[in-house]
C-alpha cells in the first residue's frame, strides 16, 4: 500500500475501484514534474504534479490539484479509476448516470405534466389558505 495522506478506508475503497476495472499498481508508471499556474515558490521549486500512465491501456492522467505530491498521487489514481470506468462501463458508469440525471431535471415538462403539477400546487395552496387565522380587519362589519 502506497503512503497516501488519506484515511485507510478511503484508500481501500479506491483500491477496490481500481481492481474492479483491472488496474494494478504494477501496471502504473508515475512521473513527477513541476506544476504550473498559481502557487508561488512551492510550484516553482517542488515537483508536485503527477503524471500517471496505465501502461496496458496507454491511458494518461495528469494531476496538480493539491500542493502535496502525495495527495496528487492519490487524486491521479481517482481520476484514472473514473476514466477507466467510463471507458469500460460506458452508459452505466456513475459519471454518465449523474449527467443523465441532470439532463432529466433540466428537461422541459410536457404541457399535461405542467398543468397537473400546477393543479397540485393550487390544491395545496387552498388547503393552507383554510389554515390561516381569520382576518378581522378585512371582514365586513356587522352592525
Amino acid at each position: 500500500m502506497p503512503d497516501f495522506p488519506v484515511n485507510p478506508n478511503t484508500w481501500k475503497t479506491l483500491e477496490d475501484r481500481l481492481n474492479a476495472v483491472g488496474v494494478h499498481e504494477s501496471d502504473l508508471e508515475e512521473r513527477f514534474v513541476r506544476s504550473g499556474g498559481a502557487g508561488g515558490q512551492n510550484v516553482n521549486k517542488v515537483s508536485s504534479c503527477v503524471i500517471l500512465v496505465h501502461v496496458p491501456s496507454g491511458m494518461t492522467v495528469r494531476c496538480q490539484e493539491e500542493r502535496s505530491q502525495a495527495m496528487n498521487r492519490f487524486r491521479a489514481r481517482q481520476r484514472l479509476a473514473e476514466k477507466m470506468e467510463v471507458r469500460l462501463l460506458g452508459a452505466a458508469s456513475a459519471k454518465r448516470q449523474k449527467i443523465e440525471k441532470i439532463r432529466r431535471q433540466k428537461r422541459r415538462r410536457s404541457r399535461r405534466a405542467k398543468e397537473k403539477m400546477l393543479a397540485d400546487k393550487r390544491h395545496v395552496s387552498q388547503i393552507k389558505e383554510t389554515r390561516r387565522a381569520p382576518d378581522f380587519e378585512r371582514a365586513p362589519e356587522i352592525l
